[in-house]
C-alpha cells in the first residue's frame, strides 16, 4: 500500500495529495517498514529561525526532532532542511500543541551545502531534493564571473541542473557582450536575460518549469529572487524592497526558506542571499571548469599542476590568450577549499596534515639553524 493512502484528513477535512508536492513511486519504496506507531511521511515546506512546517497527507504541521537529531555525534547534514521528505509522528494527535515529531529523513536527489554561517567547520543542507537552480546574478556593476564560477560548482556539486539568470536586464546596455562574457564561465548551461521592468524573459523562465519538479533561486541579497518568485506567482507575496540609489544593490528581504506552489504546478523555493555556499566535490569542479578539464587531457603530463611544466596544454591557451589566468587560479582556490574543508571534516586527515605541517616546521628550523651557522648558500641554491 502507498503510504499516504488511508490517511486521516486534518482539520479543514480534506486530504493533500502529496504528489502535487513531488511525492513519487522512489520516496514510496524507500519509507521505512509500516509500523503501527501512525508515521507518515511530508515534505518540509518551510524552514525559517521560528522553526520548520511539514506538508503531510493530513496537512501542513509544525515540527519537532526526534532526540537522535540533537546528539552532538549526528552529522549536521543528516538533520532535515526545506525540501527533504521526512517520516514522522504527530503527537499529540490532535490540540494546540500537536506537530509532527521527524524520525528519519528519506534519501535525498540533491543537496545544497554551505559552512556553518556562525564560522563553525560543520556544514548544513539549506535545501534538498531540487531538481533545478535558478542562479540569479543581476545586470549591475554587482556582476561577479568568479561569484558565478562558486555558484555553478555548488549546483552541479548538489546534483541539481543549473540554470543561469540574468535579472535587471533593464539596467544594462551592451546585453551581447556580457552574454559571451557569462557563456564562457557558465559552459554548457541555459542562460535566461530578464527584466521584471520590462517582462523580458519570463517565458524563458517558464519553460524550465515542470510540474511537481521543485526550482531553487539561488544568489546574492538584492539580486531580485524574490522579484522573481512573485512574477511566477502572479502576485505580491514576497516583500520587495528598492536598490540602493548609490549602487544599484538590492537590500535583503527573504529572511527564511519556502516551498512555494506554482499556478502551472512547479514548486519554487526562494531562499536568503548565501554569502557561504560550498563546493564539496571534484565533480562540481569538473562540470564548471569544463573548458580546463578540456584542455587538461592533452598535458603531456597526466598529473600536470598547469604551472612551468612543458607541453602544458592550459599554460599554453593562457599564453595565447584563449584561456584566462584568472579563471584557473579560481579554480585553484576552489580546489584548495575542498581539501581545506576534507581535512577540516575528516579526524584521520586532519591527523595526517598536522604531522605535514610539523614536518614542515621542522625542516624549516632546521634550514634556518644551517643559515645561522654560516652555512654558504641557501637551499635555494642548491
Amino acid at each position: 500500500m502507498d503510504p499516504i493512502d488511508g490517511l486521516g484528513a486534518g482539520t479543514s477535512g480534506a486530504t493533500i495529495d502529496l504528489a502535487t508536492w513531488g511525492w513519487d513511486d522512489h520516496l514510496a519504496a524507500a519509507m521505512p517498514a509500516a509500523s503501527s506507531d501512525g508515521s507518515l511521511p511530508g515534505r518540509v515546506i518551510t524552514a525559517s529561525a521560528g522553526g520548520t512546517t511539514v506538508m503531510t497527507a493530513a496537512g501542513p504541521w509544525p515540527t519537532r526532532l526526534a532526540g537522535h537529531f540533537r546528539h552532538p555525534s549526528t552529522i549536521p547534514t543528516d538533520r532535515p532542511a526545506v525540501g527533504d521528505w521526512v517520516v514522522g509522528r504527530i503527537e499529540p494527535s490532535s490540540g494546540r500543541d500537536a506537530a509532527m515529531t521527524i524520525d528519519t529523513v528519506l534519501p535525498r536527489r540533491s543537496a545544497f551545502v554551505r559552512t556553518s554561517p556562525q564560522g563553525g567547520i560543520d556544514p548544513q543542507v539549506v535545501a534538498a531534493n531540487v531538481d533545478t537552480v535558478f542562479i540569479v546574478q543581476a545586470l549591475t556593476h554587482d556582476l561577479n564571473m568568479r561569484r558565478l564560477e562558486r555558484y555553478l560548482g555548488a549546483a552541479w556539486s548538489s546534483g541539481a541542473e543549473p540554470v543561469v539568470v540574468l535579472s535587471k536586464a533593464d539596467l544594462w546596455t551592451d546585453l551581447e557582450a556580457v552574454l559571451e562574457r557569462v557563456a564562457q564561465v557558465a559552459i554548457g548551461v541555459p542562460i535566461e536575460v530578464t527584466s521584471a521592468v520590462t517582462g523580458l524573459g519570463r517565458d524563458g523562465l517558464e519553460a524550465h518549469l515542470r510540474p511537481r519538479r521543485t526550482v531553487a533561486l539561488l544568489g546574492s541579497s538584492g539580486v531580485g529572487k524574490s522579484t522573481i518568485v512573485n512574477w511566477l506567482l502572479g502576485e505580491e507575496r514576497q516583500l520587495v524592497r528598492e536598490t540602493r540609489a548609490e549602487d544599484e544593490r538590492g537590500r535583503h528581504t527573504t529572511t527564511s526558506r519556502e516551498l512555494i506552489p506554482l499556478p502551472g504546478g512547479a514548486l519554487i523555493l526562494d531562499t536568503p542571499g548565501l554569502r557561504s555556499l560550498g563546493v564539496w566535490d571534484d565533480a562540481g569542479l569538473e562540470r564548471t571548469f569544463a573548458d580546463i578539464e578540456a584542455l587538461a587531457a592533452e598535458c603531456r603530463f597526466s598529473d600536470c599542476r598547469h604551472d612551468r611544466e612543458p607541453g602544458c596544454a592550459v599554460r599554453i591557451a593562457i599564453d595565447e590568450g584563449l584561456l584566462s589566468a584568472a579563471r584557473l587560479e579560481a579554480r585553484r582556490k576552489l580546489e584548495r577549499e575542498i581539501a581545506s574543508q576534507a581535512r577540516r571534516s575528516s579526524p584521520a586527515a586532519t591527523r595526517a596534515e598536522s604531522r605535514r605541517w610539523a614536518k614542515l616546521t621542522k625542516a624549516g628550523s632546521a634550514r634556518a639553524e644551517e643559515r645561522r651557522r654560516g652555512w654558504v648558500g641557501g637551499w635555494e641554491d642548491r
